[in-house]
């Protein structure tokens, strides 16, 4: 089975997602992910961070984002931690403007 790590940004923060599966979206300019993979639900040690990841997508079995939110992909060998990080005021990661419309005030 393929793994690959996903990063992403969303709402202002880095998501870091592992998935059995990445492609071109149907729509335009979109990458789909799917197959989801999160750790182990009788771990006694429990991470905050993969649980919000856990109950954000949960039920969810596949979903796509702008292809200029994705930060990176790796194909990897075996499923690392799922991970939300905020960004800092000094990051050099930023995200592309989203739309050519700008609110009204």
């Amino acid at each position: 089975m393929d793994i690959f790590r996903i990063s992403f940004i969303n709402h202002g923060k880095v998501y870091q997602i592992h998935a059995e599966s990445i492609s071109q979206a149907e729509l335009y300019g979109f990458v789909t992910i799917g197959g989801l993979i999160f750790g182990e639900t009788s771990s006694v040690v429990v991470d905050p961070s993969e649980e919000k990841l856990k109950s954000e997508f949960a039920g969810v079995k596949q979903f796509s984002v702008p292809m200029h939110s994705v930060i990176r992909i790796d194909q990897v060998e075996k499923r690392g931690q799922n991970k939300i990080f905020e960004l800092d005021a000094n990051a050099n990661v930023m995200t592309f403007p989203g739309t050519i419309y700008s609110p009204k005030n």
